[in-house]
């Protein structure tokens, strides 16, 4: 009875023993979920925790942007963020425009995508670019992503066969600033700059402002070569790529913009540039046109100069942008202008910038974005 009883026993030992090892076995790895994986932490340079956190968050509810823009140098100084932090209290500023990739094509930050590695487009201009995104969050700043697409010297320096060709040389076709162009017709550079978007998004950018999507609107025009555009006005190529980047964000926890010509709220043409306003209206969340007094030519609604007059351009620009994205069935984007804060044609004063303002609200414009070049602001309305 004692022998009986001493084998079972070992058998149930035996079971036990059996049970938690096929329990470890199949268990594992939500028993050791919590533990970082290190060796992908080196990669990303960032905690699997953290890219879980950026990866699940949501898209912010929509607000009324009052934005300044900054080049990615002014970013990158702590004494320029800090300057900015005091610069806007007690004002209605509550968003800024940061370089993610400029007129340069370079990119400011260090990339984890493998093309900009292998083409090492990118830089360490931001060093600590999600540090620097997370305490504007806390200071209630809304941050938009500038990215230029098309006009990128970097990118066709290193992949010449994605440029705009000269017919003539069989070389890179430079505009009159000597700058080189990306192929808009070609796909393989929609996707480039998809993915940069989508990357500068999980660093925690609240918007993607899409600049330079367009055409070469000078040079030698008549020896621009591109690759797929036999047979298609150059409007059409554009409201693709359009389509193209909603399609693509859409599920993304980002909006998107577009910054267009100012002239886009007025012809009906795409000024051999490509760009439409209601084409755009289509599929961003914000169209921005650069109505900047300065850049509309002697004559326009009959002013000698028109910097001279900025509520009387701005007002006109809006009201006619704003009446045809109301025409348009199906509109997405709300109008969202680009106005003047640089000296160019007038010294604009405090004044002249809050005349772009109340003409802009007037006509229904949603929020506005400052510029100037050199980052160099005076007034915050």
């Amino acid at each position: 009875m004692k022998k009986f009883l001493l084998i079972l026993i070992n058998i149930s030992l035996l079971a036990v023993i059996a049970i938690t090892i096929f329990y470890f076995a199949t268990q594992h790895t939500s028993i050791f979920a919590e533990r970082n994986n290190y060796a992908l932490n080196k990669t990303l340079n960032v905690s699997i925790r953290e890219v879980l956190k950026e990866t699940k968050r949501e898209k912010l509810a929509e607000i009324e942007v009052k934005g300044i823009y900054f080049t990615s140098y002014s970013a990158a100084s702590s004494k320029k963020i800090d300057w900015f932090l005091n610069f806007i209290k007690d004002s209605e500023i509550n968003a800024v425009v940061i370089d993610i990739k400029d007129y340069s094509g370079k990119i400011s930050y260090t990339s984890q995508l493998e093309m900009v590695r292998q083409l090492e487009t990118g830089s360490k201009t931001i060093k600590n670019l999600p540090e620097l995104i997370e305490k504007l969050h806390d200071q209630g700043i809304y941050v938009i992503a500038r990215q230029t697409v098309f006009q990128d010297p970097e990118l066709t320096a290193k992949k010449p066969e994605w440029a705009v060709k000269n017919s003539a040389t069989g070389g890179l076709w430079h505009d009159y600033k000597g700058l080189a162009w990306a192929d808009p017709t070609n796909k393989q550079v929609w996707q480039y700059n998809l993915e940069i978007a989508k990357e500068a998004i999980s660093l925690g950018f609240d918007e993607i402002n899409f600049d330079y999507i367009r055409f070469p609107s000078d040079g030698p025009m008549k020896q621009m070569k591109f690759a797929n555009l036999e047979g298609r006005a150059k409007h059409e190529v554009m409201k693709n790529f359009f389509e193209y980047l909603h399609e693509n964000l859409k599920d993304e926890p980002a909006y998107i913009s577009a910054d267009l010509f100012g002239f886009t709220t007025e012809r009906i043409d795409d000024m051999n540039i490509g760009q439409i306003i209601e084409d755009a209206a289509l599929y961003f969340d914000y169209v921005c046109p650069m109505v900047y007094p300065s850049h509309y030519p002697s004559g326009h609604l009959n002013l000698k100069n028109p910097a001279a007059h900025p509520y009387e351009v701005v007002s006109h620009a809006m009201k006619k942008g704003t009446e045809r994205i109301n025409a348009l069935e199906n509109a997405k984007a709300k109008i969202r202008p680009w106005l003047q804060a640089f000296d160019m044609g007038a010294v604009y004063t405090p004044a002249m910038i809050d005349l772009q303002i109340k003409a802009s609200n007037e006509n229904s414009g949603f929020g506005y974005l400052l510029w100037n070049a050199r980052n160099v602001y005076n007034y915050a309305p």
